[in-house]
Order: C-alpha cells, then sequence, then structure tokens
C-alpha cells in the first residue's frame, strides 16, 4: 500500500537540502525593489527555484504520477487527465501530488521557495495545496482567465499567494502563463470555468475593467517561478509546438488563515469547523522566519 506522504511535515529526501546558517537562508532573500514589483503590480516573475537536478527528479516523478493506474492514486484530492472534457483540448490537472511522490513532497519546504514566499505573505507560510497543470505537444488545452480565490472562499480572509514553476520552459508558443497587472486590487470575479473559452470573461468584467484588461506573458526558464496574488487575473493559451508544457503550483497562505465552511476543504480531508484556524495533517506550517536561529 502506497503511504501517504502528508504525516511527513518536513523533507523526507535530500532533494532540497536545508541552510546551515541565517546567512544562507539570506542568500534566498527578494530584494526590496522585488517585493515592490509584487505589491504595486500583483506578480512577480523570474526567480529560480530549482536546479537542474531537482527539475529531473520531478520530470522522472511526474511521468508516473499521470498514470491513473499508479498506487498512490487514491491519495489524489483531484484527478482530471483531461479537465477540458475535449480529446483535442487536452489539459491534465491534479492536486494532491505531495502526498504521493517524494520529490513533490519535499519541493513545499524547498527554501528557495518558503523564504520569499514569507516576505510576500509578511510572516509564517502554511501550506494549503497543489496543483500539477501539464499541456501535451500541439494538442493542450487553455486554463480560462479566473482568479484563484474564487474558487477559495472556503477559508477566510484573503492572505494566500500561489508559486507557479515550470518543469519545461515556458513561452508564449507552448501556453505559458498571462498576467493582468494590477488585477489583485480588482474585486472578486464570478467563476466562467477553468477551461475552454478564453473570452467568456468579458462576460463578468465592466467597462471600467475591460479598459484595464491588458495582459502580460509571463516566460519563464525552466526551474524558474513566477508568484501571484489570489486575486490576481491570470490564464493561459495552448501548447502549439513539439514539446509538453509541465508546471508544478503550490498555495499556501498565511499562518491565521481559518476555515470558512462545515464542509471538507478538500476532498477526503477531515472538516476543519468554520472559523477554526487552517492546519493539522493536510496544512502544514511551512516556513517561520522567526524560527530561524541568529
Amino acid at each position: 500500500m502506497q503511504r501517504d506522504l502528508s504525516v511527513y511535515h518536513e523533507p523526507i529526501s535530500g532533494l532540497f537540502p536545508p541552510p546551515a546558517s541565517k546567512q544562507d537562508w539570506e542568500r534566498y532573500r527578494l530584494s526590496d525593489e522585488q517585493v515592490r514589483f509584487f505589491n504595486e503590480n500583483g506578480y512577480l516573475a523570474g526567480v529560480r527555484i530549482l536546479d537542474d537536478e531537482q527539475i529531473e527528479r520531478l520530470r522522472e516523478e511526474l511521468v508516473g504520477l499521470m498514470n491513473p493506474d499508479h498506487p498512490g492514486h487514491h491519495l489524489y484530492y483531484e484527478f482530471h487527465s483531461n479537465e477540458s472534457k475535449d480529446p483535442a483540448k487536452v489539459l491534465f490537472h491534479a492536486l494532491g501530488a505531495w502526498r504521493i511522490a517524494p520529490g513533490f513532497h519535499d519541493v513545499l519546504w524547498n527554501p528557495a521557495f518558503t523564504v520569499p514566499a514569507s516576505q510576500l505573505l509578511g510572516g509564517a507560510v502554511r501550506f494549503w495545496h497543489d496543483q500539477l497543470f501539464c499541456k501535451p505537444a500541439r494538442h493542450g488545452g487553455v486554463v480560462a482567465w479566473h482568479q484563484d480565490y474564487s474558487y477559495w472562499t472556503r477559508t477566510t480572509p484573503l492572505k494566500h499567494l500561489t508559486c507557479w514553476t515550470g518543469l519545461d520552459d515556458s513561452t508564449r508558443e507552448n501556453g505559458c502563463v498571462h498576467y493582468v497587472p494590477g488585477s489583485h486590487l480588482w474585486p472578486d470575479l464570478p467563476i466562467t470555468g477553468l477551461t475552454g473559452d478564453m473570452e467568456s470573461v468579458q462576460t463578468i468584467l465592466s467597462d471600467e475593467l475591460k479598459e484595464k484588461f491588458k495582459p502580460v506573458a509571463i516566460e519563464l526558464k525552466k526551474g524558474e517561478c513566477s508568484f501571484h496574488h489570489a486575486r490576481m487575473m491570470h490564464g493561459s493559451y495552448a501548447n502549439t509546438t513539439d514539446r509538453p508544457r509541465r508546471a508544478t503550483v503550490i498555495n499556501v497562505f498565511s499562518d491565521g488563515v481559518m476555515s470558512n465552511s462545515d464542509e471538507p476543504l478538500l476532498e477526503g480531508v477531515p472538516v476543519i469547523p468554520k472559523g477554526e484556524k487552517m492546519g493539522g495533517q493536510f496544512f502544514p506550517l511551512l516556513f517561520d522566519p522567526s524560527r530561524i536561529a541568529p
């Protein structure tokens, strides 16, 4: 029986060695300019958080994770071989890889991720859930325009952050993420669907927001990430190249965020009653800057 790695709240392999001193932690910090850019625009791109060895390990694990017959398949919260349901527009999407594969478990504690995440959230970082997004060569579906928090109102308050990391170079041609700068300051908008029509977003935008809807393409080298605010409008177009576009996403929030629902927050996870702090086996604390020894 496949073991559930969610019981381990620390790295279980040597893929992401912890810093040995406060000075070593410091080298992962964002600059003041980078933090200002994020606060003004709602995103920050081009932060390298994986080296070539780490990328290869995750790619190797991903091959098995995409197989519905994987022995750990039952541990996923969600698994969609094709979320679009259109065989001509394939989008693989799954939640819960951290419970199944050591590399995808340990990447949550990667200091190159946790330190910047703590800076952007302003304190201790707690895990929400992970995602895999894969677009096959010349067969990739789209991720339609959306705000993450529209799907996450079952947690409150909004103190969330997303880290999108490419396991391949991400380009306009293979379906890189696009952001609408400044849209993190927009109100919560209705959900129009995660796949399918990229233009459906226009039906929910006011005339004022339509004027502000000016997307920018976020092209990244493999191993680089982009961070974005939970209200950031973002989406990605089809992969028209001869190679896949694979990515892993880590979603986190500030320690202290609470449940806003008396229903399970993720499929198969025990209820955290509304108003209670998020925590426990499935929502571990990843990083607390106050615990770094001087």
